[in-house]
Order: C-alpha cells, then structure tokens, then sequence
C-alpha cells in the first residue's frame, strides 16, 4: 500500500481494510493482532480521498494515546502529515490552535469533548473518526459524545471503532453500533481460518487447588455473619430476590438515592447501614475464597482502624461480634503459622517449573487486586533467578498494604524493564489489559478467573503471537472460582452468537429500526 512503511498487511487486516474503506466498521479483533494497522491503511485511504482534511484518533487513557501515536510516525512517512498528541498538560487555547493546522490527532476523548462543549473547534473537517477501545463508547463517556457531535458536524464521515471485544450483552453491542452508526462489523478470533495461520499455539490449562479446613472454618463464620445482615435487609424490606456482591451494589446505591432525595425514614438509613456491612462482609469471603490470607487480614485490620477512629458506627457493631473477633484472630494465627492460600503455593510450584523449563523467562500473572498483586510478586522474589515487580494503575489513595499505585512515567519505565528482560514476571491488574504495548510473554496466568468476555479476551491476547505461549488459570475448587471460569467461556460465546446475530441485522437493516431502539432504552 503506498505510504505504508515498514511493515506488510496480513491477508485479513487487508479484508478488514477493504470493508472500513466502503462502510462504518466495528472491527473486533483480539490483542495483538494489529487493529492500528488497519487504522493506519484507513487513515491513508481517508486523508488520500480527501486532501486538506483531518483524521482524529481516541483512545481512553493518555499512554494508549501516545502508542497509538507513536505507531503511526512510525509506519507513515515523516511528510505525510502533521501529527499531533492532544494531552490535559496543553492548555485549551493552544490546542485550538494546534487544531487548525494538525492533519492526525491523537487524544483522550476528554480533552476533545471538553474543546467541543467549549465550542473552540468543530468536527466539520474530519474525514474519519477512530475510537479504540470502542466497547467504552456506551451511556455518558466521552466517546459517545464526540461521535454524536462527530454525526452532526462532519461533511465526508467515516467511522471506525476498534476493539478486542465489545462485551456479551447483545444490548449493549447495539448501543455501541449504534452509537458510532456502525454498518459492519468484523470479527475475527484466534480460531478465524484467516487470523489462525499466523498465530503460534496457545496451550490452556486450569489448575484447581482444595479449598483448606482452616479456611473452611473462617468462611462458615463469614457467612453467618453476612447471612444475618442480609436477614435484616430482608425484614425491612429492602431486599428481594438473589444476593449478590453487583446486588447488594445496586441496593445500596438505590437506598443511598432515596436518603439524598430527602426521604430520612429510619428504616432507610439503617437498610444503608446493613447494606454497607454486608457488600464488606461478601468482600472479605472474596478476599478468603479466592486471593491471599495476608490481603484478608489487611482488610480486617482495616476495618478495625476504621471502628477506633469510629468512622461508622455500622463498621463499629461490625467488629464488635464475637464472630468477627474469632475469624480475625484465625487468619492471624494461619499467618503466624505462615500458612497462605494454596493458589500462592501452587503459583510458585509453576513459575519455578516455567524457569526451569527456560531460563529467560517473560510471564504475567493477572490479580484483581492490588493487594494480591503485591503479596504474590514480593514471594516471587524469594525464587532463585527471579524479578517480579507490581504493575498498576494510578491510585488517590493507598490501599490496605500501602500501595499507592503506579502514576503513567512509572508503569512506562515497568514496561521498559520488561521488554528488556530486567524484570521476568508482571504481577498485574486490569491497567495491563487494555491496550498498552507489553512485549508478548511466555505465559499468561490468571490468579483467579473473572466472569467477563472482554477482560478474559484482553489478557489471553498478551501470549501465543509470535512465539508458542501458555494460559494457566488458577481455581480453588467450591468456590466463586468456579462460577467465574464458567461464566466467562459462556459469555465469550454469546459475544459471539451477539455478533452473528448483530451482523445479519445490519445486512437485512433491520438493526436500527425504531422498534428495536425502543426497546432497548
């Protein structure tokens, strides 16, 4: 393709391409495997048809912004055209500035729609319009405004949204259609007979590990004591139907709405109480069933420090019951015992294996928490020949073990020191996810499951590129583990079926149809 330096299309971003030449395209394809080249095709196409007119780039946070930029100087001729990185650190005036002259700008998308409601340009002169990461472009984030300004504004429109999955929710992946006015979508997985040639094998294993006695005997008191919170919700009729942590969320935020809007009935504002004690008490069996007895009893202590400094009197009943006494006294003595959950001992059993197997090493381990992921590397370390560090998100303020988060200067330095082979395992979050350029890995593992298509899509997507790879996920048998596993894989192949679904409505054009938009608000 003319311009295009350094680099070849596959067979199947050259499809992709050709569709997103012709229509507005949601182009579904798993981490790794080179949307920003199709991007990059489109944006030569676009600003070749159109001389004199813009191509603005989005992506959520301002280190996916500047990779995404850094890729295009890299494969685009330097005279091709002005390229621009639009950041909160330049001031407003001197983006519209910027605005007039730039032909590609890449931009978190609260920077240009805070420049749109500022009215210090328009969108009339932007012939494609590019959102990454498009399963965010739903309800009120930026994305969805800037595309619906971009449909009002824009004279020679064209669409494209990129992303490794828009989720399971056949609702919700109409939304995003509809809300980038999407005319195709493409989907390829790593099983596409035309993505599947250039892909190395992925070996998948699940581990499952026993849940111990010892920490038998501190969920069956977690959950009499959550149960008599969740009996109490019930009396006063707040609660009705399945419990659940994402119910008891919903709960709480809708008791907390009625108490804000004036209504100060007693029975309200002690539902909020036993709401709030209960979401914390489903944590803290969270915590037990699936992470680390270091991370629980950091919660506890919490919690405790919570009730002397008598921040809430709830916290304070809480701590107070001799159940809760006995359960914190229990982890404390498991780890006066050094006794840890057997996902941790299991997770040492493999990364030594992994480091006998092969000496230079590369792997990530995913966690949800921070916590976890600062227990476990800070044990990786123990290992012989291993350097773990802890990659995360930004934080306002610290967590229970006292991580305060990574700012952007950090985790870029991390990555660096990955890719050079310095640090050998990644204890990460879900910052790791989405997006940012980490070198491929050896093996990806999953500390827990996580019952979400695109998360469990995002992280897979880290190995088995160019070289063979392993997914390993860890399970602690009778519990949520379990569940999660399960509901992810089952959720990843209604994602799929959405998609078939969704796909034969935008041939038919029967997607958009008034009906069916009704019947989604």
């Amino acid at each position: 393709m003319k311009f295009l330096q350094n680099i070849t299309p596959r067979d199947y971003q050259q499809k992709i391409f050709e569709t997103c030449v012709k229509k507005n395209c949601l182009v579904v394809l798993p981490t790794g495997l080179g949307k920003t080249l199709i991007a990059i095709m489109l944006t030569i196409e676009r600003m070749t048809q159109f001389p004199g007119e813009k191509v603005v780039l989005l992506a959520p946070t301002k280190p996916l912004a500047e990779q995404q930029f850094n890729a295009f100087q890299k494969h685009l001729p330097e005279l091709f055209g002005d390229m621009q990185l639009f950041t909160g650190a330049i001031n407003a005036q001197k983006r519209k500035k910027i605005w007039q002259t730039a032909d590609i700008i890449f931009s978190t998308p609260q920077c240009v729609a805070n420049d749109l409601k500022k009215m210090l340009y328009s969108l009339e002169d932007v012939c494609l319009l590019i959102e990454d990461e498009a399963h965010r472009c739903t309800k009120n984030y930026d994305y969805n405004f800037i595309a619906q300004k971009y449909k009002s504004q824009a004279i020679n429109q064209r669409l494209m949204g990129l992303t490794a999955s828009p989720g399971s929710d056949p609702r919700k992946i109409k939304e995003i259609c509809r809300n980038l006015n999407i005319e195709e979508v493409e989907l390829r997985t790593r099983e596409s007979p035309d993505v599947k040639e250039y892909l190395q094998e992925l070996k998948t294993e699940q581990i499952k590990v026993d849940f111990p006695a010892e920490m038998e005997e501190i969920r069956h008191v977690l959950k009499k004591l959550f149960n008599s919170y969740v009996e109490e919700l019930k009396r006063r009729r707040v609660l009705f139907g399945p419990v659940s942590k994402v119910a008891l969320i919903k709960l709480q935020k809708s008791i907390m709405g009625t108490i804000s809007r004036g209504n100060k009935n007693f029975n309200y504002l002690l539902g909020a109480s036993a709401c709030a004690q209960a979401i914390k008490l489903q944590h803290a069996l969270e915590l037990l069933e699936t992470q680390t007895i270091i991370g629980l009893h950091s919660y506890f202590k919490k919690l405790f420090d919570q009730a002397a400094k008598k921040q809430s009197r709830g916290v304070m009943k809480l701590v107070a019951k001799p159940g809760f006494n006995f359960i914190y006294s229990q982890a404390n003595e498991l780890l006066v015992k050094n006794k840890e959950h057997p996902k941790v001992d299991k997770l040492m059993e493999i990364i030594q294996q992994e480091k006998n197997n092969k000496e230079k090493i590369r792997i990530i381990v995913f966690t949800q928490f921070r916590d976890t992921a600062t227990a476990i590397s800070k044990r990786l370390n123990n290992l012989g020949g291993i350097n773990s560090k802890v990659f995360v998100g930004q934080a306002k303020k610290s967590s229970s073990t006292g991580t305060t988060g990574l700012n952007q200067k950090e985790q870029k330095k991390i990555i660096e020191e990955f890719s050079e082979g310095k640090i050998n395992i990644l204890c990460a979050t879900c910052i790791a996810e989405e997006g940012l350029d980490i070198p491929e890995v050896d093996a990806v593992i999953f500390y827990e499951p996580i019952p979400s298509a695109i998360r469990s899509i995002q992280r897979r997507g880290r190995t088995a590129r160019l070289m063979p790879g392993k997914l390993i996920t860890l399970i602690t048998k009778d519990t949520r583990d379990e569940t999660f596993y399960y509901v992810a894989r089952s959720r990843e192949k209604k994602m799929h079926k959405s998609i078939s679904d969704i796909k034969e409505k935008l041939k038919t054009g029967t997607l958009y149809r008034k009906k069916e938009v009704q019947d989604k608000l």
